[in-house]
């Protein structure tokens, strides 16, 4: 088998007032179906390894993750060398129930956003109200960074995790990376 190649081979940009830099092959699984249904509940929950998410919400421990993307639809992350374990005992969990689940790990990119001012960087890209009243870690939200689909969420107070589809990986990175661009800062969320 060979080794995973994430879209931009862990670009890193350090030279602005946050960094960004590409995560490293991450496994991800979408999962849809009927989430009120006690099996998807259950089948979910052991393959995350998590407890089910809130609405707009995102449940991690350690590198394991579940984040509620809409009303039937859940992504689960985990170690890329796992995911196809997962997948295949989330599937027979799931056997008889009407539900999908597929491995979109090398579909999608994953970027990190550093730094005190990591709320900017997306205020800038996003149309999302980043106080720190508004958006808290553990939220995750589905949105646009400029003309791209992304969804984001916090795993710590200055750690913005951003996700989008691996099409637009070089995009998202330069974008994220103006908006970062050092002198750029607003000061508007000021601690």
């Amino acid at each position: 088998m060979s080794d995973p190649v994430t879209a931009l081979k862990g670009l890193k940009n350090t030279g602005g007032f946050a960094s960004i830099s590409e995560v490293g092959p991450t496994g991800m699984i979408t999962l849809r179906g009927d989430l009120s249904a006690k099996p998807v509940i259950k089948a979910a929950v052991a393959a995350s390894g998590v407890t089910m998410p809130e609405q707009g919400r995102i449940g991690s421990e350690g590198n394991h993750a579940m984040a509620w993307m809409s009303p039937d639809e859940l992504l689960i992350l985990c170690a890329y060398g796992d995911v196809h374990d997962r997948l295949a005992a989330l599937n027979k969990k799931l056997s008889g129930q009407h539900t999908l689940a597929v491995n979109v790990s090398d579909a999608r990119a994953m970027f990190r956003v550093r730094g005190a001012h990591a709320r900017e960087v997306i205020a800038k890209v996003a149309p999302v109200d980043m106080h720190p009243d508004a958006f808290t870690p553990g939220m995750f939200r589905r949105t646009r960074f400029a003309q791209v689909p992304a969804a984001f969420w916090m795993p710590e107070p200055d750690v913005v995790q951003v996700i989008c589809f691996r099409s637009v990986a070089r995009y998202m990175y330069d974008l994220l990376g103006m908006a970062a661009q050092s002198r750029s800062e607003v000061g508007y969320f000021r601690r």
